[in-house]
């Protein structure tokens, strides 16, 4: 299976910042990775226009009840009627995360990813501190290049720790 890499950011991005999400999108698409997305307008739509122009795949959790509600990018929508809790979905779909720029909603899923163990990746975002063992790493990253690279580094690490887990259950069973 694909992996799959979460991009969250701010609904209202300046120029500089839209230029980031367009040319992450077009890297994850080239790398082959299954972006995941909140769906609606700024960074998420960026991302998923650079993910269309390669002809990768886009998955948009949507906050509304309507699946054709996210932006015209999209491979497809997930309508969810949760609002802002369709952030944690964001996060659990994601084997890792990029962050560029946001706001409070970014936050949130760049807290639920770090709790849930899984890395993000920031670009011109938040810093956010490891405090536990077990939780996710917080990786500056200087470019939309440097940025794909480290997630799906980290992507893989899950990916690795999941079918560890797995084994490890089946050998006990």
């Amino acid at each position: 299976m694909k992996l799959q890499i979460g991009v969250i950011g701010g609904s209202e991005p300046d120029s500089e910042h839209r230029k980031m999400a367009f040319e992450v999108g077009i890297l994850l698409a080239r790398s082959s990775v299954t972006v995941i997305c909140g769906g609606l307008t700024g960074v998420m739509e960026a991302v998923a226009e650079g993910v269309e122009k390669e002809g990768g795949i886009c998955i948009g959790i949507l906050p509304g009840m309507n699946p054709g509600g996210g932006n015209s990018h999209l491979t497809a929508g997930i309508s969810t009627g949760m609002g802002f809790a369709r952030n944690f979905l964001v996060v659990r779909a994601s084997d890792a995360l990029i962050a560029i720029d946001g706001s409070n909603g970014t936050l949130s899923e760049a807290s639920f990813a770090i709790a849930e163990g899984k890395s993000v990746i920031s670009l011109d975002s938040f810093t956010l501190k490891r405090r536990k063992k077990s939780e996710g790493r917080f990786i500056a990253a200087g470019s939309p290049a440097e940025a794909v690279s480290l997630a799906a580094l980290e992507a893989e690490k899950r990916r690795r720790s999941y079918a560890r887990m797995r084994n490890g259950a089946d050998e006990g069973s």
